[in-house]
């Protein structure tokens, strides 16, 4: 009995100083100076991640709050590029046959679509989908609240038809130097539910030859790609199809989410974190394309997000900001454009928006109020146009227009969990003099507006004041200045948060 009493309190004892030893080691690696360097090496570092966003569908481009958040989102962002589904959807109204079957063509909700865009300084990523009823082979109607038909045509000439009236009329409207600076993707998630050809991938790949074909017969400078497929399926395949039988191709796309499944993105039964799945996934891509007939295709990863799914924790959350820094640094140098999905919350897949905030995937909730994701957006727009090489969890870069060294350091904890605050020390090296740093932060206390709906009891239908409120307490504070005394800079980052600072 003692010698077990003994032997308890032996182990009792390990466990303590094996736990004090994992601890102590913890707080030295949180301690350890991260050395940013004003002479490391540096790459270019494009925007790749805030020159496209998606949004819902065609027709909803014509409503206010949507003008009026993407202008909001166009001031903060590098925003250049909307991707959108179904402007061939009946509601937009192009497509019809008379008594006889003839086509009969109407682009005027295409104009004030385009129109609509084209006036704030944004071009389209123009995705060609989804198939109007009256061309359909037959009635496949997709789950979405607007039941989008996915089938194919019943007639290739009068799809081909369609297309090249389509790309000439947009040519005639906009001009031929402004819509050759437009893409124009084949369809949307053929490899999952959004395509009803059997079998999938070959009659894809003829939709995909008749499309580009079309366009490129109006003028060989339209830009076509494929096979913007979920789950970053097909590039491969699609892209040796198009060598084979000479297919123009200029840009391959596809798509992944955070919570996709290795299973479904890799096929295997490994667990990724939602915060390695994207860049991962781009990463399998960006390496297909090397290895395919064309090494140098660009690569457009046209829907991205941290959640495929309504999850309020995840999108309306703190939790972007982490999210979105790490997945900059992870993603560089391997994709050309990645368009978040989606800028606004203007969006109706699942029906009718009820409530603010239900995990929508926007940047902005319905009623215009910024979520944090928009101010991550906003504050991660400042890092510079170089990246420069570090040996840490940091992202630093300098903005060659003025010299400044910016860098975003964050503290990454799991959708919903408490987290623990994070005490961050930086050493700067090679700068010289005293110089002034501004420190702009996304957390709690920083540009959360769920602190004031929450206090609000979380109204279905926030009022007209309650809204005015909520918009107010979603702006970002002044940023903190602080002036850099000898070489190093010490921040306390609680768990969820995002801060970007700028040494001049």
């Amino acid at each position: 009995m003692m010698l077990k009493n003994n032997s308890c309190a032996i182990v009792f004892a390990t466990l303590l100083a094996l736990l004090g030893a994992a601890l102590g080691t913890a707080k030295a690696a949180t301690d350890s100076p991260i050395v940013i360097d004003a002479t490391a090496a540096a790459h270019p570092l494009p925007h790749f991640w805030e020159q496209m966003f998606g949004s819902g569908r065609a027709i909803l481009t014509l409503r206010d709050d949507y003008r009026r958040d993407l202008r909001d989102v166009k001031q903060v962002t590098d925003l250049q590029y909307v991707r959108f589904h179904a402007i061939l959807h009946d509601e937009v109204g192009v497509y019809d046959e008379d008594a006889q079957g003839n086509a009969v063509y109407n682009f005027s909700y295409v104009d004030q679509i385009y129109d609509g865009l084209r006036a704030q300084g944004v071009r389209p990523f123009v995705e060609i989908s989804f198939m109007p009823k009256r061309l359909a082979a037959r009635d496949v109607v997709q789950e979405f609240f607007y039941h989008p038909n996915d089938s194919p045509p019943k007639d290739w000439a009068k799809w081909d038809a369609l297309l090249k009236a389509f790309a000439e009329h947009l040519i005639a409207r906009y001009g031929l130097d402004e819509v050759s600076q437009w893409y124009f993707e084949v369809w949307n998630e053929p490899n999952i539910g959004f395509w009803a050809g059997d079998p999938k991938q070959e009659t894809y790949w003829e939709l995909y030859d008749h499309t580009a074909a079309d366009l490129k017969a109006v003028n060989a400078r339209l830009r076509v790609g494929g096979p913007a497929s979920a789950q970053a399926a097909w590039v491969d395949a699609f892209l040796k199809h198009c060598a084979d039988k000479h297919v123009p191709v200029d840009f391959a796309s596809t798509h992944v989410y955070g919570n996709d499944s290795a299973k479904d993105v890799f096929g295997t039964d490994e667990q990724i974190p939602r915060d390695k799945m994207v860049c991962r996934a781009v990463k399998k891509v960006h390496e297909q394309i090397q290895a395919s007939p064309f090494p140098k295709m660009p690569l457009i990863w046209s829907e991205f997000n941290a959640s495929y799914m309504n999850e309020p924790n995840v999108t309306d959350a703190l939790y972007m900001g982490p999210w979105m820094a790490q997945t900059i640094g992870d993603c560089d140098g391997l994709v050309d454009v990645m368009s978040y999905w989606t800028f606004s919350d203007v969006f109706e897949e699942q029906g009718v928006v009820k409530t603010p905030f239900y995990g929508g995937f926007g940047l902005i909730a319905a009623g215009g109020i910024p979520k944090p994701s928009f101010n991550v957006f906003k504050v991660l727009h400042r890092l510079g146009d170089e990246r420069l090489a570090s040996d840490s969890d940091v992202l630093v870069t300098r903005r060659k227009k003025d010299g400044a060294i910016v860098a975003a350091v964050w503290n990454l904890a799991e959708p919903g969990a408490a987290g623990s605050p994070r005490t961050v020390h930086l050493r700067f090296e090679h700068f010289g003099g005293k110089h002034h740093v501004t420190i702009a932060r996304v957390d709690r206390d920083h540009g959360d507006v769920l602190p004031a709906y929450e206090k609000m009891g979380s109204p279905t239908y926030p009022t007209q004041q309650q809204l005015v409120a909520l918009r107010q307490a979603a702006v970002l504070p002044p940023d903190e200045t602080r002036t850099l005394k000898g070489d190093e800079l010490t921040l306390e980052i609680p768990a969820h948060g995002l801060a970007v600072i700028e040494l001049k």
